[in-house]
This record gives structure tokens, C-alpha cells and sequence, in this order.
């Protein structure tokens, strides 16, 4: 039997996130691309940026047949968040700037590849990227190093990068919840085996 769910946060139930999801206005468009692994995931970091955000769409696929519209809303600017030697260090607005679409692969990194190699457009879209020693909140799934965040701490970091001063913490109040979640479910004794100061007993 499976636990009735909620249609909007995707969270069992008693577990339901919507009263901590917040609904905040960006100057950027957010677009997210979500590999469908990621879609059952039980922390879909990705759906919880789309839900805060009201500039912002979560499209789930592998190939994304109407890419050309989704990365052309007129108005802005497409910028893909993804890692490069070429790629850009984001940075604030000027006033007379061109708001950007950002553009943000989920899945793991190696999925996120995969949707790169899938979609020659996408992997032809100018590359920004966060400056480097940001910490991630995420203790949970063991990050490919130093600097990797959750999808959505990589959105906030970002939006708050480009729109400084404005702040859009309040997205990670849900992932928090989340994260607490887990570790609750999980037990404390397994999390601080798994996850603690990184020692192996």
C-alpha cells in the first residue's frame, strides 16, 4: 500500500512541506531541467526551487523536445548553471541589464551530463558558475567534493548573487525541514555513522 501523498510538495502526507514553501518574486526566470531519476527522489530539491519560486518552471524529461521555446522566453537572457573551464563567475545586476534565464540541469552529476550530451542546445548556452567554497546544508547525500550544493542552495546562492540585496533564504526553510526529516527517520546513531565528521570507525 502506498501512503497517500501530497499532488503539490510530493511528500507523504503528515510529512507535507507546503506551509514552509514560500512564494517569492525574482527578476531571473529559473528553469529547471529534471532528469526523471530525480522525480521520486525522497529529497527533489529541484521541485521545492520550482514551487518557491514564481519565476520559475520545473520540466521533467530526458530530451526536451520544445527546448528552443523554453530557452527563449522573450526578454531574458539564457545562461546555463553548469560547471566549465570558459564559464562565467555570476555576478550582480546592473540596472540596465537583461535578466537572465537561468537554466539548471538536476540529477547527479554524471545524469546531468547526460542531459547535457542529449541536448546539443543546452550544451551550447554560455556557462555560469558560483564562486567557489560555498558550504552545502545537504549532509545527507555524499557530495563529489567540496563546493557541490543541492540544487536548490545553488538556485539561492545564485539568485542571491544576481539580485543582491534581495534575500531568498526562505527557500531552504522547507530543504531544512527536509534534511531535519531525514535525520529524524533515519535514527541519530546511523546518521552520525554515515554522515558525522567524516572518521570511519
Amino acid at each position: 500500500m502506498s501512503r497517500p501523498q501530497c499532488s503539490r510538495c510530493l511528500r507523504p502526507t503528515p510529512h507535507c512541506l507546503c506551509a514552509l514553501i514560500p512564494s517569492l518574486d525574482s527578476r531571473t526566470r529559473v528553469l529547471l531541467l529534471q532528469h526523471p531519476s530525480e522525480v521520486n527522489h525522497a529529497l527533489n530539491t529541484a521541485r521545492l526551487a520550482a514551487l518557491g519560486l514564481n519565476n520559475a518552471q520545473l520540466v521533467v524529461g530526458e530530451v526536451f523536445d520544445d527546448l528552443p521555446t523554453l530557452l527563449n522566453p522573450p526578454g531574458y537572457q539564457a545562461r546555463l548553471l553548469f560547471p566549465a573551464d570558459d564559464a562565467q563567475l555570476l555576478q550582480g545586476y546592473a540596472p540596465s541589464d537583461q535578466p537572465l534565464l537561468l537554466v539548471v540541469p538536476d540529477g547527479t552529476w554524471r545524469k546531468a551530463r547526460k542531459l547535457l550530451h542529449l541536448n546539443p542546445l543546452l550544451a551550447a548556452l554560455p556557462r555560469v558558475t558560483l564562486a567557489e567554497g560555498a558550504v552545502s546544508r545537504y549532509r545527507l547525500r555524499k557530495a563529489p567534493g567540496p563546493g557541490a550544493l543541492s540544487t536548490v542552495e545553488a538556485i539561492v546562492q545564485a539568485l542571491q548573487v544576481l539580485e543582491a540585496p534581495t534575500s531568498f533564504e526562505p527557500l531552504l526553510k522547507p530543504f531544512d525541514a527536509l534534511i531535519e526529516g531525514q535525520i529524524a527517520a533515519m535514527g541519530d546513531a546511523v546518521f552520525q555513522r554515515n554522515h558525522g565528521d567524516g572518521r570511519h570507525g
